[in-house]
C-alpha cells in the first residue's frame, strides 16, 4: 500500500511541476557572438525560461534582424532607440526597452601622447560604424564644445569595420581608434589606454545620466497581445544578467561565446558587460535621451534622426529595471 502511494506521488509530480501556466512564445533574433546571445545561452543553461517558449534565431547581420521584425518573422530584436524613432516617423509602432548603457570608447596606445580630445588635432583616427555612427557624431560634438575642433577637418578620419580597425591600431597605422565597447575592452586587455568613453562624452555634453545605447525592440501591437511572454522574457533576461555578473560558474559556461581564450581579455569583457547594467530608467533618463536626440539631429542631420525635430517619447515602453 505504501509502495502504491509513493508510486502515485511520483507519477503526479511531473504534472504538478508543469502546472505553471505558459507565458507563451517569443521569437528573438540575435547576432551569434553579441552580448544578448550571452544572456540567451545563460537563460537556457540555468533553465530560466521554464514557462516561456523562447525561440532564438541567429542573425547574419543587424539589418537581418530589422528586416525580420518588419516582416513579422521576429517578435524581438536588440537595436538602438534612434532607429526606433526613425521608423516610427514613417508609421511603424515599435517600442524600446533599455538593455545596456555601454557605448564606444576612444582608444590609444599606452605610450601615446593623446590624453584629451584636444590632442587629436592632426592625428589619424579610426572610426567604426561609418559617418552616421552615433558614437562618432557625439565625439564630434564633444570635440567642438571642449576644444573647438572640427575633427573632420582637423584630423584624418578612417572609417572601417571593428576588427579591421583594431588590427590597424595594433599595427601602428592609426593614432587612435573610436570603437565599440567590446573591441575597446579587448584593446584595454592588451595594454592600450582608454582616452575617452561614451559616458564621459555625454557628461561633457551636459548629460549626467548613463543612457542606454542598446535595447529590446518590438511592435506595440505584438506587446499588447503578448504581455505575459514579454514580461517573462524580461524577467529571465534580468536574472541571467545578474547571474553572469555574480556567479563565476554561470559565466564560465558562456565564456566560449566571447571567442577569447585569454582570461584577462575575458575578465575585461565581463567587467564592461556588467558595467552596462541599466540601473535606472524613468523621466530623467527619457529627458536626457531627448537632449541627446537634439544633439544628434544638430550634428548628424535628418539622415540620422529623421525629420522629427523632437524625440517622440512614446517609443519608450513603460519599464522598471529589475536590478535598480
Amino acid at each position: 500500500m505504501i509502495r502504491k502511494l509513493i508510486l502515485s506521488s511520483l507519477l503526479m509530480f511531473p504534472l504538478l511541476a508543469s502546472s505553471e501556466p505558459s507565458a507563451g512564445k517569443l521569437k528573438i533574433g540575435v547576432l551569434a557572438f553579441g552580448t544578448v546571445n550571452w544572456e540567451l545561452v545563460a537563460i537556457r543553461n540555468e533553465k530560466l525560461d521554464k514557462n516561456l517558449d523562447l525561440e532564438v534565431q541567429t542573425l547574419a547581420s543587424p539589418d537581418a534582424g530589422k528586416i525580420g521584425l518588419q516582416g513579422n518573422g521576429l517578435d524581438l530584436i536588440a537595436t538602438d532607440w534612434i532607429w526606433v524613432a526613425q521608423q516610427n516617423q514613417n508609421g511603424a509602432d515599435y517600442r524600446f526597452i533599455p538593455y545596456s548603457t555601454q557605448a564606444g570608447a576612444l582608444m590609444a596606445p599606452a605610450t601615446s601622447k593623446i590624453r584629451t580630445v584636444a590632442d587629436l588635432i592632426g592625428k589619424k583616427i579610426g572610426v567604426v560604424g561609418g559617418a552616421l555612427d552615433k558614437n562618432w557624431i557625439l565625439l564630434k560634438a564633444y570635440a567642438r564644445r571642449e576644444a573647438k575642433l572640427d575633427l573632420e577637418k582637423d584630423a584624418e578620419i578612417v572609417f572601417g569595420a571593428p576588427p579591421l580597425l583594431n588590427q590597424q591600431l595594433l599595427d601602428g597605422k592609426l593614432d587612435a581608434l573610436l570603437n565599440f565597447w567590446h573591441y575597446a575592452a579587448r584593446l584595454e586587455a592588451l595594454g592600450y589606454r582608454r582616452v575617452l568613453d561614451g559616458r564621459e562624452v555625454l557628461k561633457g555634453l551636459g548629460v549626467e545620466e548613463p543612457l542606454p545605447n542598446l535595447g529590446f525592440v518590438f511592435k506595440r501591437s505584438w506587446a499588447d497581445t503578448h504581455g505575459p511572454a514579454l514580461e517573462a522574457f524580461l524577467k529571465a533576461s534580468a536574472k541571467a544578467h545578474e547571474l553572469l555578473c555574480s556567479d563565476d560558474s554561470v559565466w564560465q559556461r558562456i565564456a566560449p561565446l566571447t571567442q577569447e581564450k585569454d582570461e584577462k581579455m575575458q575578465a575585461a569583457l565581463r567587467r564592461d558587460y556588467c558595467n552596462g547594467l541599466v540601473r535606472r530608467w524613468g523621466d530623467e533618463e527619457i529627458q536626457a535621451a531627448s537632449k541627446i536626440y537634439g544633439l544628434l539631429r544638430q550634428t548628424g542631420g535628418e539622415a540620422l534622426t529623421g525629420k522629427a525635430e523632437k524625440l517622440p517619447e512614446t517609443i519608450f515602453w513603460p519599464y522598471r529595471p529589475a536590478n535598480p
